[in-house]
């Protein structure tokens, strides 16, 4: 039968099935040992083919919400699969980032999934319309709510996003309220919650894994841990697509390969913030470095393949 998976753990996993029944279940053998690469394996939001308890294929994904795996291995991590929104939630307080915001939303774009940035906190805000415009103008394209998860304003401006059967992942920081948040349109006290520091607004994690979770609407959510470290799965096009007002800029410079970095007559210098300039070289310059890495990993993964067919067709010559 096809389920899907609702949580993740070390060496299982468990199951929400077509019933609304949960099952718990384990990787096949040929599935554990044939993968290639980690994000390949079973993340929260997959559909997977399941005999007995043992899952046999991890289905094709519709959209997917990836991050580079924290180290130097090239390697993704699965945040979410299939989802149909993501909410990026970020707290209005002293955590509050633009440029981890900018991160974000390049990576949400990336997934191929709908992004809505909700700026939670909004009653610790001192000029709200100044916080949403800013972040309007990082982020062109995405929704962006103001809202209050933990005195409940702004809620009902969620409930368009909550439409049964479809799923919104919440990604952002330690600290920006997301467990506070799906409590309240869970409707009930379902996951941990912890105040953050007052020296700084930091939070501690307290959702410690990911966990797909059914609103009384019928919508889907994905609560995921705090992200200490957002390295884009990125490549130079989907970070171009998050900065368009850089893009645009840059075909009014007086010099075709124009670099941005100071050049007399470059429209792009004399009309973005600094901060978010650098911000756009640096995740471009992480993008084509992972582009190039793509392309070694591939070669090798080529290379491994037909070593692994020659090595069949010898089998076969000596038994023959």
């Amino acid at each position: 039968m096809i389920a899907r998976v609702a949580v993740e753990h070390r060496n299982s996993y468990v199951l929400r099935c077509e019933d609304g029944g949960e099952l718990f279940a384990t990787l096949a053998g040929r599935l554990r040992y044939e993968t290639t690469h980690r994000e390949q394996l079973p993340a929260v939001g997959d559909f997977v083919r399941v005999r007995d308890t043992v899952i046999e294929e991890v289905m094709r994904r519709r959209t997917v919400f990836l991050r580079k795996a924290v180290g130097d291995t090239v390697e993704a991590q699965v945040i979410a699969a299939n989802i149909d929104t993501v909410f990026v939630v970020t707290g209005l307080d002293g955590d509050f980032n633009p440029r981890r915001l900018e991160r974000y939303y390049a990576t949400a774009r990336a997934s191929g999934a709908h992004c809505a940035i909700l700026l939670n906190k909004a009653d610790l805000c001192d000029d709200l319309d100044a916080s949403v415009q800013q972040v309007r103008a990082i982020a062109p394209g995405a929704d962006v709510v103001a809202i209050s998860a933990l005195l409940g304003d702004g809620i009902e401006a969620l409930r368009p996003y909550l439409v049964p059967g479809e799923t919104v992942a919440f990604v952002g920081s330690s600290g920006a309220g997301k467990s506070t948040l799906i409590n309240r349109l869970l409707g009930r006290d379902r996951q941990s919650t912890r105040a953050v520091r007052e020296a700084d607004s930091r939070g501690r994690h307290t959702t410690t894994h990911r966990e797909l979770l059914e609103t009384p609407s019928g919508a889907l959510l994905i609560d995921t841990p705090g992200l200490r470290e957002l390295q884009p799965w990125a490549g130079e096009d989907d970070v171009d697509g998050a900065f368009p007002d850089i893009e645009e800029l840059a075909a009014r410079c007086r010099y075709r390969d124009c670099a941005h970095a100071g050049e007399e007559g470059c429209a792009v210098v004399a009309a973005i913030d600094i901060d978010r300039l650098r911000n756009y070289r640096k995740m471009r310059k992480e993008a084509a470095y992972l582009d190039r890495q793509l392309d070694v990993r591939a070669q090798l993964d080529q290379k491994a393949k037909w070593k692994k067919i020659h090595k069949a067709m010898r089998n076969i010559d000596k038994r023959a």
